[in-house]
């Protein structure tokens, strides 16, 4: 009886109006008068064909890729840092979470000025910081650049907004293993390396398979950084904007649902086996 409120505004409010968008993706509802004829899957059968879904697929796809594979890597190696004791770990633990209290608007304002690709008196952030120690070689046109370093270059304020957070997973992974298996380990003859592949690196999956999904569902449904850093770029493009553009510029409201249901149908590949996947091992324990 107590979650039933809850149970009512999640089945209104969340799969009511995902079942209300799935209606609109079968229709012809073009222009501000509502249209629910129904069209069968006309509108996704016409994206595979639409170059410019195509390309944001394919952006969106390097941006994750980037994203998670540098997120997890820097939030490992903040956490393997202070683990190890470094001394003012409160500071530091401070210090890396704090981006993740910024949202994506202010991210993208701050990385915009530092991934600017002005040349001349206007040059700013990186590339000018390149240019006055001597790695001038570095410097380049970042998220303005052409073929898929565009929205790689995007994974920079994203990977920094979120690494924090996974420092923090990582970090409670890490004390979350026992100095008693990891100093059975050395008695038995195991060096450094050994005890951590053999000992703490198993009991790190569960937070390794967390920190994934989690950077991976966030990734996908990135609207809010783009849109900020230059939203009529297309190299940055990804299909959460072109679904904004063409639902409510366009007014093709068909064809923005069929988007929004694909973006749902994308997100849950990666949710539902992980929560496939949690269920079946809490039954087990």
């Amino acid at each position: 009886m107590l979650v039933s409120p809850s149970l009512i505004l999640l089945g209104v409010f969340v799969y009511g109006f995902l079942g209300w968008n799935l209606r609109v993706s079968l229709s012809d509802w073009r222009g501000l008068r509502p249209d629910y004829a129904y069209a069968g899957t006309d509108n996704y059968q016409r994206l595979p064909d639409d170059t410019r879904f195509t390309d944001d697929v394919e952006n969106v796809l390097v941006f994750t890729a980037v994203f998670v594979v540098g997120t997890l890597l820097l939030g490992f190696l903040l956490a393997l840092l202070i683990e190890r004791g470094v001394r003012g770990e409160g500071f530091f633990r401070g210090v890396f979470l704090f981006p993740m209290a910024i949202s994506f608007i202010a991210t993208a304002i701050i990385w915009r000025w530092l991934l600017n690709n002005a040349g001349g008196a206007q040059e700013t952030g990186l590339n000018k910081l390149f240019g006055q120690v001597g790695l001038d070689f570095l410097a380049n046109d970042w998220f303005k650049s052409r073929g898929t370093w565009a929205p790689a270059a995007i994974a920079l304020p994203a990977g920094w907004a979120l690494s924090g957070y996974v420092m923090a997973l990582f970090l409670a992974g890490l004390r979350g293993v026992s100095d008693d298996l990891r100093e059975a380990a050395r008695v038995d003859g195991a060096n450094e390396p050994r005890v951590f592949w053999h000992v703490v690196r198993p009991m790190l999956l569960p937070v390794v398979m967390s920190a994934v999904v989690i950077l991976a569902h966030i990734s996908l449904k990135t609207f809010d950084l783009m849109f900020a850093m230059d939203v009529e770029s297309r190299k940055i493009e990804t299909p959460a904007l072109y679904m904004w553009f063409t639902t409510f510029d366009g007014l093709n409201f068909s064809r923005g649902a069929a988007i929004a249901t694909l973006l749902v149908a994308g997100i849950s590949v990666v949710v539902v086996p992980y929560i496939w996947y949690s269920i079946r091992m809490e039954r087990r324990r």
